[in-house]
């Protein structure tokens, strides 16, 4: 009986919630919309995904379907901008996960450069004295002031100074005889 009612007539159904109506529809235009989809992708794993997001989306659709141009018309058109709007994503997922990997390797070069250069001062402070190697821990590593690491050291501001004037004339000879 339904194979007698107009696309049409089916559309306004399915378009109220009528089930069978909706599935009377898909039978008789599945095929139409996934061969469009074939065509559109090139490829019958995209034409399937495509076809099934086309058909989960047609009940919301068919409420605006005002019945101004004919059904099959206006499948088509739906499929169409659903094959468009897929390359658009598509296409901003390829961009945006490019981005990611560019973001990534900057990532992972800067990590690798900060370990670098931990090592490298690790190895340059390996090479001071127990002193100086505190001094630089307190203030360096643990944001004291001078004066604060003085307190702790049990010494003068003036010696802790002094300490640190000494370490930077170690570190930048470590780094000269790194360059020869």
């Amino acid at each position: 009986m339904l194979m007698a009612i107009s696309d049409e007539s089916l559309a306004l159904a399915a378009a109220r919630g009528d089930r069978e109506a909706f599935a009377s529809l898909l039978e008789r235009h599945y095929d139409r919309i996934h061969g469009l989809c074939w065509r559109l992708t090139g490829d019958r794993a995209e034409a399937e995904d495509l076809t099934q997001d086309i058909c989960a989306s047609l009940p919301m659709k068919l409420r605006g379907w005002r019945g101004e141009a004919r059904l099959t018309t206006w499948l088509y058109r739906v499929a169409v901008n659903a094959a468009h709007d897929r390359r658009r994503r598509a296409a901003t997922h390829a961009k945006a996960a490019l981005g990611w990997g560019d973001w990534e390797r900057g990532r992972q070069a800067d990590i690798a450069a900060e370990t670098e250069a931990q090592d490298w001062l690790r190895e340059a402070m390996a090479g001071l004295s127990e002193e100086l190697r505190d001094t630089v821990a307190l203030t360096l590593g643990e944001g004291l002031s001078q004066a604060e690491a003085a307190e702790v050291l049990g010494l003068s501001e003036g010696t802790v100074a002094w300490r640190m004037s000494e370490v930077k004339k170690k570190l930048r000879a470590v780094a000269q005889e790194e360059m020869r």
